[in-house]
C-alpha cells in the first residue's frame, strides 16, 4: 500500500471511532441543513478531526467535506464524506459509511469506503485491485438484464428496465455501488443529486474490480450530478434505460 493509502485507511480507524461511539446514541443531536438534509453531530465530529489530521500529516494539501467545504489548494485534494447515509444513521440503520478519497492532478488515486456497523471497509487505489476487508473483489460476469441484479434510487423514477431484471432493489447511497464492486449486483444508479464527496471513493473502487463508472451522459467523471456503476457488460443498457429520466 503508498503512504497515502496508508494514511487514508488511519483515518477511516479514526472517523469509526467517532461515529460508532455516537451511533444509536439516545441523546444524538440531529439538525436540518438548508438544503432539507439531515446532519448530525457525529458528521461534523468525523470531518472536523479528518482536517485536523491532514492539516498536520498532508499540509500543503487540500480537503473538500460535505459539511465544511474546501480548505487549502495545490494540485492535491483529500475528498470526504463524514457519513455517508446520514438518514440511517440518525435512525439506527446500519447502512451508513466514511468516504475518503483522493484527488491528484484531476485523478480520484485511491478511494475508501469504511461501514463499521457493517464490519466492512472497502478500499482500492489506482493498479492494486479492489479490496473489502482482506478479500480481493471483482464484478459480476453478468451479461442479460434478465440475468441482473440492479438498484435503482426511490426517490427518483424507476426506468422500465427494472421490470425485467432478475431482481430490481434500491439499496441507496454507497451500498450499492460497493454491491456492485463485490459482484453481488450487476448495476447500481444515482439518478440527481449527488455530489463529489458522494462519488470521489467509489470510482476508484468500482473500477479497479473490473467495473465501470459514469455520470447519466456516460462520462467517467464524479461532477455530473448523477451516478451510473455496472460490471461494463451491462452499462450501456443502463445509460439508455436512464435517457428520459435524466434529460
Amino acid at each position: 500500500m503508498s503512504p497515502d493509502l496508508l494514511l487514508a485507511l488511519s483515518l477511516a480507524d479514526a472517523a469509526d471511532e467517532i461515529s460508532l461511539g455516537r451511533f444509536r446514541a439516545t441523546d444524538l443531536l440531529v439538525e436540518t441543513k438548508p438544503d432539507w438534509t439531515p446532519v448530525t453531530e457525529a458528521d461534523r465530529a468525523v470531518e472536523e478531526a479528518l482536517r485536523e489530521r491532514l492539516a498536520v500529516e498532508r499540509p500543503d494539501d487540500g480537503m473538500t467535506g460535505e459539511e465544511f467545504g474546501g480548505s487549502g489548494g495545490g494540485t492535491r485534494c483529500w475528498i470526504v464524506d463524514p457519513i455517508d447515509g446520514t438518514r440511517n444513521y440518525s435512525r439506527g440503520i446500519p447502512v451508513w459509511a466514511t468516504l475518503i478519497a483522493l484527488e491528484e492532478d484531476g485523478e480520484i488515486t485511491l478511494g475508501v469506503v469504511s461501514a463499521p456497523a457493517l464490519h466492512r471497509r472497502w478500499h482500492a487505489e489506482r493498479g492494486g485491485g479492489a479490496w473489502v476487508n482482506d478479500d480481493r473483489i471483482r464484478v459480476s460476469a453478468i451479461r442479460q438484464v434478465e440475468d441482473a441484479v440492479l438498484s435503482f434510487p426511490l426517490e427518483h423514477p424507476i426506468p422500465a428496465l427494472a421490470g425485467y431484471a432478475w431482481h430490481a432493489r434500491g439499496y441507496g447511497d454507497f451500498w450499492a455501488h460497493m454491491l456492485v464492486a463485490e459482484g453481488a449486483v450487476d448495476g447500481a444508479v444515482d439518478a440527481v443529486g449527488v455530489k463529489v464527496w458522494d462519488l470521489a471513493a467509489i470510482q476508484p473502487i468500482v473500477e479497479e474490480a473490473g467495473g465501470r463508472f459514469t455520470d447519466a451522459a456516460g462520462v467517467a467523471r464524479i461532477d455530473g450530478g448523477t451516478a451510473i456503476s455496472s460490471n461494463g457488460h451491462l452499462h450501456d443498457v443502463l445509460l439508455e434505460a436512464l435517457r428520459p429520466i435524466s434529460r
